[in-house]
């Protein structure tokens, strides 16, 4: 049986270690689309390790903000790309 080309790259971004890194930058290129140019501005680094989304940012109104936020992250993250890739969110 002939798998599609993109199930096979599908399946070896779920079983790779590049698999993260390729969908933190996807996370990071699609950012100011999903919380807005402000937040994006204001955001240091956002990571996907294990399911988990990293966001690092020095501005702790916005740190607060985004604390309280996490659900609805989550769910905008996962929609934006399309896939439920994302099950928790760490403000750091």
């Amino acid at each position: 049986m002939v798998t599609p080309l993109s199930d096979a790259l599908k399946q070896f971004l779920r079983t790779s270690r590049l698999g993260s890194g390729l969908r933190s930058v996807q996370i990071s290129e699609i950012w100011a689309n999903v919380m807005g140019q402000a937040i994006a501005r204001s955001t240091d680094r956002i990571e996907l390790v294990n399911r988990t989304l990293f966001i690092s940012t020095a501005v702790a109104p916005l740190k607060s903000e985004l604390h309280y936020s996490r659900d609805l992250i989550k769910r905008r993250v996962n929609e934006a790309l399309g896939e439920s890739l994302v099950d928790e969110v760490v403000i750091r």
